[in-house]
């Protein structure tokens, strides 16, 4: 059975050290380990165990036109199951991906609004969705 586990609040940057180095000393937090001028993360990014939303920044060229900037990224365990429940549910597909060790879909709400659904790649081939 398919359950979305974590939410994580994703920001699109020119500029992923300032940015996550902003957020970071506004919320008085560290950021996670592995930030680096692609991707940095606070509060441990696809972690079911954590309570809040994590945040995740990731660099961009440039804010694509009905992208945007800031957008829902939820960790399903299961992926891809969920992006066809959200699919059946309204969601227009938009585009999958697998970058940063992460592989996600990219869809867009019943009002357009970006979100995308995804999970930490699998490192075993045996694992679901390898």
């Amino acid at each position: 059975m398919a359950s979305l586990s974590s939410l994580s609040i994703t920001f699109d940057c020119k500029d992923v050290e300032t940015q996550s180095i902003f957020w970071a000393e506004l919320l008085r937090a560290d950021l996670d380990e592995g930030a680096n001028e692609f991707v940095a993360s606070i509060g441990g990014v696809h972690n079911a165990e954590s309570p809040t939303p994590g945040m995740l920044f990731l660099k961009v060229a440039e804010r694509g036109e009905g992208k945007n900037p800031l957008h829902i990224d939820l960790d399903d365990p299961h992926y891809p199951a969920d992006v066809e429940l959200a699919v059946a549910l309204g969601a227009q597909k938009v585009a999958s991906f697998a970058e940063f060790g992460i592989e996600w879909t990219t869809l867009k709400d019943p009002e357009g609004n970006v979100f995308d659904i995804g999970r930490k790649a699998p490192t075993d081939e045996s694992e679901p969705g390898a």
